[in-house]
């Protein structure tokens, strides 16, 4: 991702502050820009790298911002800058990998407006949103939403509405998805590529719904986590083939795939006897056995010999380091 001085929204794709109905200079300004550093030994560092920047927006008034969790995932420095220029250093409160959403917490005063939280339920394809980035207009997006529906990613990761936006932010990590009341619908997670009918290839983003947060910011806050027992995980990145199957693309560290001894290039069949052909319904699978330690037990194909393996899962969390106690 870029810093916000080398590159800005052209002029044509930004915003029109006239065509809205809430003062879009002070809906910004509640969009701050994130950097984290991550120590090199952490779990996500080889993928995820140890320097990562993005936004986040700020929600509370107290300096409470939300941002996507992949940025802060075991950070142990966390710095804030306003559109001002000012820089606030922050920690990590929680993330939750079951939403995606990260939550930081400044520790002195920002001075910046509160972005309200409004409700991503009410999205329908053909709105017309904001796609706030730090650094104010010039760095924001006129965006229309094309698609609110299931998502799933190779990350053992599985969301039921998305929002799916164009044109794509260039710096969409943690961007501010903004709602036609200039309240907060949606928090920037990643660009894809879409095939449009008569085969061209465009680029979308997809935000997180900000409705996913509500259920779980109390427990977030007081316990830095979600108060019910987290989902089983193994350890991989999976994706569909064209063939609808559910194949094995890496591996993430020492994590009970690799354990096991799955290798990239295996095919999952099947969930404790249960078919698969997407990621979807292997993620439901999975998760229907129980809770995190549970054993799944898969059937695998491998380079055309087909046979059963037992794995018993893990928390995800454990993996992870915990933030600091400032």
């Amino acid at each position: 991702m870029h810093s916000p001085e080398e590159w800005e929204i052209p002029p044509e794709f930004q915003p029109d502050p006239d065509a809205l109905n809430y003062d879009l200079k002070d809906a910004l300004n509640a969009v701050v820009s994130l950097r984290a550093h991550v120590p090199e030994d952490a779990f996500t560092a080889e993928t995820l790298g140890t320097e990562r920047a993005g936004q986040g927006v700020v929600i509370r008034a107290d300096g409470l911002v939300v941002t996507i969790g992949y940025l802060i995932a075991e950070a142990e420095e966390v710095w804030l800058t306003t559109n001002k220029g000012r820089t606030v250093e922050a920690h990590v409160v929680a993330y939750d990998y079951e939403s995606g959403f990260g939550l930081v917490q400044a520790l002195e005063p920002l001075g910046l407006p509160v972005m309200p939280i409004g409700d991503s339920r009410r999205l329908l394809p053909g709105d017309q949103l904001v796609m706030g980035g730090s650094g104010g207009h010039t760095h924001s997006l006129a965006a229309q939403v094309v698609a609110c529906q299931e998502f799933a990613g190779y990350w053992e990761y599985l969301i039921d509405s998305a929002i799916f936006t164009v044109p794509a932010h260039p710096n969409w990590g943690g961007t501010a998805l903004i709602g036609p009341r200039g309240d907060l619908v949606g928090i920037g997670s990643l660009q894809l590529q879409h095939q449009a009918q008569g085969g061209a290839v465009v680029p979308l983003n997809m935000s997180v719904p900000i409705d996913l947060l509500k259920p779980i910011l109390d427990d977030l806050l007081t316990l830095g986590h979600v108060g019910k027992p987290p989902k089983p995980w193994l350890g991989f990145y999976v994706s569909e083939t064209e063939e609808d199957q559910v194949s094995i693309i890496g591996l993430a560290g020492d994590a009970p795939a690799q354990r096991a001894g799955l290798r990239a290039g295996d095919n999952i069949q099947a969930v404790s006897g249960q078919t698969v052909s997407s990621l979807a319904e292997f993620y439901r699978a999975m998760w229907a056995l129980g809770p995190a330690g549970v054993d799944v037990p898969l059937t695998l194909e491998r380079e055309g010999d087909t046979f059963d393996v037992t794995i018993r899962s893990a928390d995800r969390g454990r993996f992870m380091k915990k933030p600091r106690l400032q």
